[in-house]
Formats: structure tokens, sequence, C-alpha cells
């Protein structure tokens, strides 16, 4: 959400990086494993994991020497990396272990990950005196109504897609409803800005509409990022039947794009000064 300056690191970092990007994305191709409603839902932790490494090395919280693979780009092919892995090896375990569930070990790992990591960030936010659950906690809640709200309303009107996307598109849609959410939150509560063109248009123009000073600018933002999830799950529906591999997968990278900065977003509202947080309450009430 906030802006900042992409950086490339050397060729140093690059070229391994790429190459083992390239050889677990081979290694997968090799062995084929099967996906299925869950697997999508599955590397949810690991979308988390890639937006806590992220917001850990804004914190300079990385060794100068291993830094470079967590930057603003490098971060997210160093995640796939792992996650990647860790498919590979859960898969491997399915072959050995009679009835082992893969998407169960792959969530469960990163899953444990990804709560490792946000404990340090939390104490780090908390030495630092800035730790504020608020917003996270609060952001997630909303999120998971506009969610249960936004799928109700798609299995009355589009039964057939509800039921056959399942898990899966159910979570498409909650991806992007806690990135819009917690968009809405930073820009409207926070003065967050937003460094996406077309998202910033969007916040601008319902911040100039009449029910700005009423209900805020973010409104809006929420509304356009959850149809724009539920026509993109809708347009998946016959994929999905055609090719469930291919399709799960372009639905993981989706919902990727939104869930991985709706966790940054929260996640980054933890270390947000007390002070700002007391403000905004106060300019509510007065409202």
């Amino acid at each position: 959400m906030v802006g900042g300056v992409y950086t490339i690191p050397s060729l140093l970092y690059v070229v391994p990086l790429l190459l083992a990007f390239f050889g677990v994305a081979a290694l997968l191709w090799a062995i084929q494993p099967p996906t299925t409603d869950w697997t999508v839902v599955s590397f949810a932790p690991w979308m988390a994991i890639g937006s806590v490494l992220f917001l850990l090395d804004g914190l300079e919280a990385y060794p100068a020497i291993v830094a470079p693979l967590f930057g603003p780009v490098t971060v997210y092919v160093t995640t796939a990396i792992f996650a990647g892995f860790v498919w590979i090896l859960m898969t491997f375990i399915a072959g050995i272990r009679k009835g082992f569930d893969i998407y169960y070990g792959v969530g469960v790992f990163g899953g444990g990950v990804a709560l490792m990591l946000v404990v340090f960030l939390f104490l780090t936010g908390i030495n630092a005196q800035t730790f504020n659950p608020v917003y996270p906690v609060f952001g997630t809640i909303v999120a998971a109504l506009v969610t249960a709200l936004a799928w109700v309303l798609l299995s009355l009107t589009y039964t057939d897609v509800a039921r056959y996307t399942g898990r899966t598109g159910a979570f498409v849609v909650f991806a992007h409803s806690l990135d819009g959410v917690s968009t809405a939150l930073g820009y409207d509560l926070l003065g967050a800005g937003e460094r996406t063109p077309l998202s910033r248009v969007i916040l601008e123009f319902s911040g100039s509409l009449p029910t700005a000073q009423y209900v805020g600018a973010g409104w809006l933002f929420v509304v356009v990022k959850v149809v724009l999830a539920l026509v993109i799950v809708a347009a998946f529906r016959e994929y999905l039947e055609e090719s469930p591999r291919r399709a799960r997968l372009v639905l993981a990278f989706v919902a990727a794009v939104g869930f991985g900065p709706g966790v940054y977003n929260l996640l980054q509202f933890t270390l947000t000064d007390q002070d700002v947080v007391f403000a905004a309450v106060r300019a509510l009430g007065g409202a």
C-alpha cells in the first residue's frame, strides 16, 4: 500500500535464486502432485509468510548478506521456492505413508512457520512500544463478513458456480476482500497512501463523492475488489471442469495477489503508533 522503490539485487543473488526457482518448478512438473479443492487454501499460510518476510525486510531484521533475498521483488521468489520444496516433500511423504494428506501437511507446515514469524514480528512491535492488534483483528473480521455475504449472494444467484468452485473460489473472494478492507482501513483511518495507479484512482474518485464524509472513501474499493474476485471465480467455472489442475494453480496466483498485500497491510498496522490509533478512534467518535 505504502509507496516505495523496487530494487533488483545483484546477479550474485538473482541467478542462484532463479535457478532454484526453475529447479523446484521442474521437479513439480515432473512429479505432477495431485490437486484438490484444498490446494489453494493450503498455500494461504505461505502467502502470509511472504508478506511477513517482506515486512521484516522493511524493519531491517535480516543480516546484510541475506537481506537481498527478501526485498520487494525477490521475497516472493524466495517464498515460492520454499513452498514448492515443501510441496514436493509432502508429495513424497504421501507416496510412502498411506493415508497422508499432502495439503494438510503443506498447510500445517506453512502455518507453523507463519505463526513463528508473526510472533517474532509482534515481539518486535512490543519492544518498540508500537504494537497494536486492533486493526488486524477488526480488518480480518470485516473481510470475513464481506466474504460471507458475497458468497451467499453468489450461491443464491449462480449456485452452480459456487458449488463447483467450492473452497477455492471462496478463498479467492476472501483474499481480495482482505486486500480491499485493509486498504480501506489504511486509507481512511491511518492516512496511508496507495501506490497502485488504478487503485489510487478508485479511492480518489470515491473520496470525491458526497458519501465520503460519512463512510470514507475505501468502501468503493472494497466493492470493486470483491466484485472483480466474484467475476474471476465465475469465469473459471468451466476451466476448473476442463483442466482442474491448471485452473487451481492460476487461481492460487490470483488469490496470492490479494491475500499477500492484505496480510501485509494488516500486519503493518500492528506496528502503527498507538497515538495514531487513539486519534482515529476519537475522530470517529466525534463524527
